[in-house]
């Protein structure tokens, strides 16, 4: 009888154990691990059916359970820091908890890999490029004229636009993506914010920080950027509109630029076909409130 009890207890001490798993994504970092003897698969689609049966099966026990990517380089590394032996399930382990604290993770809702493994790349990108601009930020140092921390002051400047464009926004769900052409790349941020009806808007606390880092890293270099948002609201057609980054003012695009920046994609240069019912228009005015003092570095 005691056995039995205490068996029930460990079960649902299971259910009260987050748990996170380490996901090989693609092909080739599959073909990486598997120069290590302890690593027990040898095909990629077997592999993948695995790790969502595994998943399901927590699911159904009541854990939750969330999903990192694993990248082999890293791991690779993480071991030669550590002094870990990297042909070792228990060194793997510990790489993967490290990655549920600091990788890019997606939580396990009971959707398939194919939907899964779009969102852990989007967030492994998304995280990759906050950091990225993050440290070109604080390498640009300060002013040479007023001493100010010129990274500083433009992540504050970004912040405050962003305040503006969605305080003018009207009620709706907003869509806002930013581009900045920075030497070899172009950076990109996403946005998503969700309208409230009390007039409040819900944001993404770390879509947002990485929106305005990218933001602030066009203001701090002087570098082409833009700003372009779609709004959606019930029985309203959507509004599409946007602004070109000028100095650390956001200058309105004309309908016609939006439609062209909107229809355009960025990877290839292609035309986009438009969409029907979408309404390419020009921004409304960020008040006095959006212009800067010229001074921010």
């Amino acid at each position: 009888m005691a056995h039995t009890q205490h068996h029930t207890m460990r079960r649902v001490l299971r259910r009260e154990i987050a748990g996170t798993i380490g996901l090989l994504t693609d092909e080739q970092d599959f073909r990486a691990m598997r120069r290590y003897r302890t690593f027990a698969f040898d095909d990629h689609t077997t592999y993948l059916r695995q790790v969502e049966a595994l998943l399901k099966t927590l699911a159904a026990e009541g854990s939750h359970t969330t999903v990192a990517l694993f990248d082999p380089e890293e791991y690779a590394e993480y071991c030669a820091e550590s002094g870990l032996e990297p042909d070792n399930p228990a060194s793997r382990t510990r790489f993967t908890a490290q990655l549920a604290a600091t990788g890019p993770t997606v939580p396990y809702d009971g959707q398939s890999l194919d939907e899964l493994v779009p969102d852990l790349v989007d967030e492994a990108v998304r995280r990759a490029t906050w950091e990225y601009a993050t440290t070109l930020l604080a390498r640009i140092g300060t002013c040479a004229t007023c001493g100010e921390d010129i990274g500083r002051a433009s992540f504050i400047r970004a912040a405050h636009l962003l305040t503006r464009v969605i305080a003018t926004a009207g009620p709706g769900d907003l869509h806002l993506v930013c581009s900045v052409s920075t030497a070899p790349d172009t950076l990109v941020a996403v946005l998503r914010a969700e309208g409230c009806t009390e007039g409040a808007t819900r944001l993404d606390e770390s879509e947002a920080l990485e929106f305005t880092t990218v933001l602030a890293l066009g203001i701090a270099t002087r570098s082409a950027a833009g700003v372009v948002m779609r709004t959606t609201a019930p029985a309203a057609t959507d509004r599409v509109y946007g602004w070109r980054l000028r100095g650390e003012d956001l200058e309105p695009l004309t309908a016609g630029e939006v439609f062209d920046a909107y229809c355009t994609d960025m990877e290839s240069g292609d035309l986009v076909s438009p969409e029907s019912g979408v309404d390419y228009c020009v921004p409304p005015d960020l008040g006095d409130e959006g212009k800067g003092t010229g001074h921010t570095h």
